[in-house]
């Protein structure tokens, strides 16, 4: 499949909420149409302890989930809405025996509320990555548990059962890229996500866009999350401390050629929500982008939970127990809080305001870290023509993304952005490595093998090398 190397958009003032150069419509009802000119809610909400001991306990909650939200929208009177099930371990491992169920019921609750109500509803599966790289990566690989077999046929299963979206959080790197992270080793993360997480999300997804269209359901995208998401989470808020937040913004611009593999494969968006490149990749691709931030609360802090919603097309909680609080179900209350936040962002569309609301979702958190800084759509931007001037190779456009990360932190810093000694100490430590990398991918790649060859878990052979 050919490579992303020119931009969709002009400038980045051109991207907005809501709008995608390439919308992608499904479900039931007109009024999923994401990016094509409002932004749709989605709600994740993942089972009680012990709903999994047996298939029909887990359908019947998962029943119970879609039920509860498809009530809360109808009651509220939002237009539309998709329910995303990010599948827990026992339907990635048996996904005939535990699936099935959980797919099809809550398939069968969109259509009937969208015949009875009018709401335009779809479903979106994020089905596990259960590879373990010790074990191999490729079907025939792992003779123990066969994850890479059950990790397709989940894909399989969801399609033919109801699903008109397919995501994953896929791991392809993630151990060299853990080694990285807990060294902040910026040449181990690049090699672990930039390059060797590429090649495999090339596997990986041209398995998965097969799927969707044998079925006609939607290829959506893949996320970083294993790996940038860790960073993020490990450098924390300004009371951590073991992990740099430079350090942790870089390797969110190297994760982004990576995300885009998908749709180079033949997905078409959306992508996974908690991938929170998308501002980067959507600059590229034009694709729509779902997003997550400050209505993921319950889950996680971040520092930017009002700026992610800039250039959002889908815009979501992140995964809440199913419980009873005092207003009834956890899934009412939290569809509730981003029903809210996309009504507010559809009205400014029509009111001819959404750039302005852009602009202050933005702000707001533009300073707040140097992760945010470097996700600020003109930025983003920057960074998707740093990937996009080297796009045809994994290796360059990753190294490229993160040597203009680092230089936009380095301007920022002069601008209002506040860093650190630790920060920026380390920030001058990751600008002088990745100069340091040679300008070849196989002069890298062979440097990689040889320095990171006692990698615990790390098998060449997972990424035909």
């Amino acid at each position: 499949m050919a490579k992303y190397t020119e931009m969709a958009y002009d400038s980045p003032e051109e991207m907005v909420f809501g709008e995608a150069k390439e919308p992608v419509s499904y479900g039931y009802g007109d009024a999923i149409n994401v990016g094509g000119g409002s932004v749709v809610p989605v709600l994740k909400c993942a089972p009680r302890p012990g709903s999994e001991e047996r298939p029909d306990k887990l359908t019947r909650e998962y029943e119970r989930i879609a039920k509860t939200t498809l009530d809360r929208v109808t009651t509220l009177g939002f237009p539309a809405v998709e329910i995303e099930t990010e599948w827990i371990f026992q339907m990635g491992n048996s996904p005939g025996e535990f699936a099935v169920g959980p797919v099809s019921r809550q398939d069968e609750l969109c259509e009937e509320y969208n015949e009875e109500y009018g709401l335009s509803t779809a479903t979106c599966h994020t089905c596990p990555d259960m590879r373990e790289s010790e074990l191999g990566l490729r079907p025939g690989m792992d003779k123990t548990h066969f994850y890479p077999e059950k990790t397709i046929s989940s894909f399989e299963t969801a399609a033919e059962n109801g699903a008109d979206v397919l995501k994953v959080e896929s791991m392809g790197g993630m151990e060299v890229a853990d080694y990285g992270i807990q060294r902040q080793d910026i040449k181990a993360f690049l090699f672990g996500i930039g390059y060797l997480g590429s090649i495999d999300m090339e596997w990986l997804w041209s398995q998965i866009v097969d799927i969707a269209e044998k079925n006609d359901v939607v290829a959506g995208g893949d996320t970083n999350c294993p790996a940038a998401n860790t960073a993020m989470f490990i450098a924390g808020g300004y009371l951590d401390t073991d992990v740099a937040r430079t350090f942790s913004a870089i390797t969110r611009a190297i994760c982004a050629g990576r995300t885009l593999v998908a749709w180079e494969q033949g997905a078409t968006g959306p992508d996974k929500d908690c991938g929170y490149e998308g501002p980067i990749c959507k600059s590229i691709a034009g694709k729509p982008t779902a997003q997550e931030g400050k209505d993921c609360s319950v889950a996680h802090a971040d520092l930017m939970g009002n700026l992610t919603l800039q250039v959002a097309d889908m815009w979501t909680n992140e995964s809440a127990e199913f419980h009873e609080e005092f207003s009834g179900w956890s899934s009412g209350t939290w569809i509730e809080a981003v029903g809210y936040e996309t009504s507010l962002m559809n009205t400014a569309k029509q009111l001819g305001m959404d750039k302005e609301l852009r602009d202050m979702y933005m702000s707001t958190d533009r300073f707040r870290s140097p992760e945010g800084y470097i996700i600020a759509y003109d930025n983003a931007y920057k960074i998707g023509e740093a990937i996009a001037e080297y796009g045809d190779s994994y290796y360059l456009r990753a190294k490229n993304a993160a040597i203009t990360a680092a230089e936009l932190i380095e301007e920022g810093a002069e601008n209002g952005l506040q860093l650190s000694k630790h920060e920026q100490d380390t920030l001058n430590d990751v600008i002088t490595d990745l100069r340091a990398l040679p300008d070849e991918e196989d002069k890298f790649v062979e440097e990689c093998l040889e320095e990171y060859a006692d990698v615990p878990k790390f098998d060449p052979k997972n990424y035909d090398l």
